[in-house]
């Protein structure tokens, strides 16, 4: 008989009523751990959280990862993956533009990510490849080194910046967005804050603002436009 340990459990006997769960896997153990954090964020993952949907014990991960910091390191990877890499010969503008809006949709879906994206001694390939395309756009652009430099990081912290102010707002969709400033409105005495009730009525309230497509893309375009690869290095 077979005991749960580094292949994922006990296999059924005789195939009747159950099947055999898929062996336990590296890339397993990280999707499960992603998903933990989805659901209950990063503080939630322990060994025990990740084990559970696996159908383990906790000490079974640890023949695939030696433990949480690695099980991060694997888990910034794997989000890292999900996000567009430049095509090689793109445009630079065209590619940063992309890669900013697939990484901002990346982070929407993971949103433990957004202060772990950049926070690992220990890359995995995955973030290596991603940062090395990027680089190579900028620099196939005509970016000196410097700039490249420069522009990555004003691109990433308008990026993570931008995604931590969307998570923490009271409203999720523009649906949502009209019932909050709505009810901001009707609730705010008229005369008390003239400034705030004009931009709530002839901006966030016109039919058919999205706050966070149109001020992301508002936002994006502006550090874009600013960005040229031929200054000079200093």
């Amino acid at each position: 008989m077979s005991t749960a340990g580094a292949g994922g459990g006990r296999a059924s006997r005789g195939g009747r009523g159950r099947t055999a769960r898929a062996p336990l896997s590296r890339e397993r153990v990280i999707r499960a751990a992603v998903a933990v954090a989805d659901e209950k964020g990063s503080a939630a993952l322990t060994m025990r959280a990740v084990a559970a949907p696996l159908g383990v014990e906790a000490m079974s991960l640890y023949h695939h990862v030696s433990g949480r910091e690695d099980l991060l390191d694997g888990m910034v990877d794997a989000v890292f993956a999900e996000i567009d890499l430049p095509s090689p010969g793109a445009d630079w503008r065209e590619a940063m533009h992309r890669r900013a809006h697939s990484a901002r949709a990346a982070l929407r879906r993971h949103p433990w990510a957004v202060s772990l994206l950049d926070s690992r001694a220990h890359p995995g390939p995955a973030t290596l490849r991603h940062h090395d395309a990027v680089i190579g756009a900028l620099r196939g652009g005509g970016f000196s080194v410097a700039m490249t430099a420069h522009a990555f990081s004003l691109i990433d912290s308008y990026v993570y910046g931008f995604v931590m102010q969307e998570l923490s707002l009271p409203f999720g969709d523009a649906a949502e967005l009209d019932e909050v400033a709505g009810a901001i409105l009707r609730e705010m005495p008229a005369d008390a804050y003239p400034h705030l009730a004009e931009l709530a009525a002839a901006h966030v309230l016109v039919p058919g603002y999205d706050y966070a497509e149109d001020e992301f893309a508002f936002g994006l375009a502006l550090i874009l436009d600013a960005l040229r690869p031929d200054e000079v290095d200093g």
